[in-house]
């Protein structure tokens, strides 16, 4: 079976198997009983086969957060499909509360507080002082077994174990309708990669089919079991040895009041919210009130006040509420009100009930926690705080959530001591029902449940430049980017648009190109991007051991370099001198020497600058070792200067990026001049024609279009960034598989002057190559009553000769002689002192081109 083409077809073939057998959802296809035992058998080979491919965590997420969006459109035709196998009388509304928990916000919320990580499979170094890798990976096969009563159990159990990377198996009972089967084809049908579908299989068949239970936990590595006692005791005779075994069990919740909270009047009705929402149906409605008291006639008074809250209160909703107890729950109220009320005879208890028996209070004079029979119906007992602990903790297997009412101090202190006897949740009366996302459930996260903390120890002298071992074994395979190409304009705009939530950090960018650009980012997100960044240095060869780094970055206006750079030596461990760029050189270099500044971190002309106009100094210290570069490049001829002069061994990238788009790219020690290695755990990169929105043919030079997957701060999909460059085929000496592509400059560093395309890089190289300049060069345009004019302005330096440099370009550029022998041009050039050139008042960057033409 080809699990890509059998996904794709199921969609489509909803309307035409409706049911007729297929009742069961077997990686992809939907199949009968008897096809699904031929599968049973042979499923361990069947679970090798998908654990052989990596299940990427951003493929899950990217697949949930299309369906969620689905689910949220009641007009959207998966939201008819899958409305249509609800449980009868069940409310089409839960499909948009599904849709909320599965969209990528909630989820990717999930993974970072239950996992550490968006991307927690990824072998990366657990301090990055180590070379100690560390990953949750998967246990294998997880067997699910599903609970009757509740539609969104199911779907969201496998949801949890696909996050984990897991082979999923799931079984249904045989009364439930095939809503998770047509569910997880839909979520399948969404994965181009027809990962997701190789890792499900829903099964529906009844408990009484023992043979098919023992067929999916033989092979599983866990077993999750949703329901009481005996459900779990008829699966755990099936849980092999060695197995994990986890229990998502009935679970008893009771709320506690302190004097002043039970005399008021608004703790009695949020309590009764609690009572009646879902009709005592979640594990977390109270089933018991407990007073903050020995005295029994308190007990019975309230007893009385409460009831009279919850005759206010409009009935049930019917069904879909649970407001019709079946009949053996309602066997189950009658017995257990009479004998409450028997028990009156004996001055133990007092009941209050409604005459047509749709809620019921007991209060009993004895403390012991006892189980109400639901559907409104709740216990009032005694329970002094000193006792609580003994008289809870023999049923800490059972308590799940405590609902507190009373003083901050009160629940300060009653908090402690309600977790000390066994509860795992603690809530305000009132909300005992509601939920965050990443909640511990029953007191443990089940994305660890479903997972393993790996480790793996490599050699310090061998793998000192490698952050993640993935790295080095297969490319990360990220959903195809789809949709417009963007410029900028284009997401301006939506920026300032946002939701609070997701604008939690602002960025503008240097404007050496255009005017500043608003950039937002989530705190998770700017986090995932700083990992990423400290990576990328490793890999460049930074050691965050032995280095002791000047952090000279630009600061303030909102530019975000020095903050990021900042984050990222603090993720390293790395000691760090935040001194920032100043123009104060000789303050500077004296806290290079005074601190023992061995790496510099900085923007090409900044530091170019520092180390000429204190060259004397930096040179007798002669502690310099390594420089890391942002935002501009330094030339060949410019990096062997200053490793000649200044002794410097290591001059690399720190990291390509941008101020929207983050890192984009990384160095390693076999990477030079504009070569990178795209962060592709977090990026997808398309190279596409100068002219035409179309791929180029390999190797050639293009526009480089970036689609960012790991954010949601800001969705920035096929993203235009105005720099240009081609891929580097092959695969790099390093070891990383890493697509590689190589800077070829900016957009706006191509000129169209007197008809023709001139290149700044094109000056620059002619310079350094035949004019022997080591400096900076910009490049103004400007306009003339005759004829435009093009002025080369060149870093003043005792060999610079301008007339030497003007008949380099000019003998060396055909298309720039032309211009100027055809009298459409004049060209001037000038040597200037550096701190003349024009520059970006926000980040410091030389600005290479400036075009003053109107």
């Amino acid at each position: 079976m080809t699990v890509t083409k059998t996904m794709t077809a199921t969609a489509d073939a909803y309307e035409q198997h409706g049911d007729g057998g297929a009742h069961h959802y077997w990686q992809g296809a939907f199949i009968g009983d008897e096809e699904a035992g031929r599968r049973l058998a042979a499923l361990p080979a069947a679970v090798e086969a998908a654990l052989a491919t990596v299940l990427e965590t951003e493929t899950v997420l990217a697949a949930c957060d299309a369906l969620a969006t689905a689910l949220g459109d009641p007009a959207h035709p998966v939201h008819t499909r899958l409305a249509a196998h609800l449980p009868p009388g069940e409310d089409p509304a839960v499909l948009a509360e599904l849709g909320g928990l599965l969209g990528r916000r909630e989820l990717t919320r999930k993974l970072r507080r239950e996992l550490g990580s968006a991307t927690p499979g990824r072998l990366n170094r657990a301090d990055p002082r180590e070379t100690v890798y560390e990953a949750w990976a998967p246990v294998g096969l997880v067997a699910h077994i599903a609970p009757g009563n509740a539609a969104t159990v199911a779907p969201l159990s496998i949801v949890e174990g696909l996050l984990a990377g897991n082979v999923n198996i799931l079984k249904t009972s045989s009364a439930d309708t095939l809503f998770t089967q047509h569910l997880m084809a839909e979520l399948a049908a969404l994965d181009p990669t027809g990962a997701l579908a190789a890792r499900v299989v829903v099964l529906r068949f009844p408990s009484s089919r023992q043979e098919w239970l023992r067929l999916m936990c033989a092979p599983a590595d866990t077993v999750a079991v949703w329901g009481g006692e005996g459900a779990v005791e008829g699966v755990a005779a099936h849980v092999p040895a060695g197995c994990r075994l986890v229990e998502w069990g009935h679970r008893i919740s009771f709320a506690y009041l302190t004097a002043d909270a039970w005399s008021d009047a608004g703790t009695l009705d949020a309590l009764a919210d609690d009572v009646c929402l879902h009709e005592q149906q979640a594990c977390s409605s109270p089933q018991v009130v407990y007073l903050d008291t020995e005295d029994e006639k308190e007990v019975f008074a309230f007893a009385e006040r409460f009831a009279s809250v919850l005759a206010a209160r409009p009935p049930a909703a019917g069904a879909a509420s649970a407001g019709e107890p079946d009949p053996a729950e309602a066997a189950e109220l009658t017995t257990t009100e009479l004998m409450a009320r028997l028990e009156e005879h004996l001055g133990l208890t007092r009941v209050f009930a409604a005459p047509d028996g749709s809620w019921r209070v007991m209060a009993d004079s004895r403390s012991p926690l006892t189980a109400s029979p639901l559907h409104r119906s709740v216990w009032v007992k005694p329970l002094p705080r000193e006792r609580l602990i003994a008289t809870l903790r023999p049923m800490r297997r059972y308590l799940q959530t405590a609902g507190l009412a009373g003083s901050r101090s009160d629940i300060a202190e009653l908090s402690r001591t309600t977790l000390a006897a066994g509860v795992t949740r603690v809530t305000p009366v009132g909300a005992m029902l509601e939920s965050y996302a990443g909640e511990p459930h029953d007191g443990v996260y089940a994305l660890q449940r479903y997972s393993r903390r790996v480790a793996v120890q490599a050699d310090p002298g061998r793998f000192a430049t490698t952050a993640c071992l993935d790295d080095l074994v297969r490319p990360v395979v990220l959903p195809p980017p789809t949709g417009p190409l963007l410029g900028k304009e284009d997401v301006q705009e939506p920026a300032r648009e946002l939701a609070r939530a997701d604008a939690e950090l602002y960025f503008r960018s240097g404007g050496s190109t255009g005017a500043p650009a608003l950039s937002v980012f989530s705190y998770d997100d700017y986090d995932t991007q700083m990992h990423a960044a400290a990576r990328g240095l490793l890999a460049a060869g930074y050691d965050p051991v032995g280095g002791r780094t000047a952090n000279l970055f630009y600061c303030g206006g909102m530019y975000g370099s020095f903050i990021s750079f900042f984050s990222v030596l603090e993720r390293l461990g790395g000691v760090q001198l935040p001194l920032s760029a100043g123009p104060d050189h000789r303050a500077t270099a004296q806290a290079l020497i005074e601190h023992r500044a061995d790496t510099l971190f900085g923007m090409p002309s900044y530091l170019w600058q520092l180390l000429h106009a204190e060259a004397d100094a930096l040179r007798a210290y002669g502690g310099l070792r390594k420089v890391f570069y942002g935002g501009e490049h330094f030339t060949e001829e410019q990096q062997r200067t200053l490793k000649v002069r200044f002794g410097i061994e290591v001059i690399r990238s720190i990291t390509y990026g941008s101020t929207d788009l983050g890192p984009l790219g990384y160095q390693c020690a076999d990477s030079s001049g504009g070569v990178h290695h795209l962060h592709a755990d977090l990026h997808t990169m398309e190279i596409v024609d100068l002219a035409e929105d179309r791929p180029v043919a390999p190797g050639e030079t293009g526009r480089l279009v970036f689609t960012t997957h790991a954010r949601r701060g800001q969705h920035l999909g096929r993203y235009l960034i105005g720099d240009l460059g081609r891929e580097v085929p092959g695969r790099c000496p390093c070891g990383r598989q890493a697509p590689r592509f190589e800077l070829m400059g900016r957009t706006g560093d191509v000129m169209r002057v007197a008809t023709y395309f001139l290149n700044h890089r094109r000056f620059l190289a002619l310079a350094e190559e035949r004019g022997g300049h080591r400096g900076e060069l910009q490049i103004r345009l400007d306009g003339t009553e005759a004829r435009e004019r093009l002025t080369v302005r060149v870093e003043q330096a005792p060999a610079t000769d301008p007339e030497r440099l003007r008949e380099v370009f000019l003998s060396g550029y055909p298309e720039l002689r032309s211009a100027v022998s055809e009298r459409l041009l004049d060209l001037v050039v000038e040597a200037v002192d550096g701190a003349s050139l024009d520059r970006s008042p926000t980040s410091g960057k030389l600005l290479a081109v400036v075009d003053a033409r109107r």
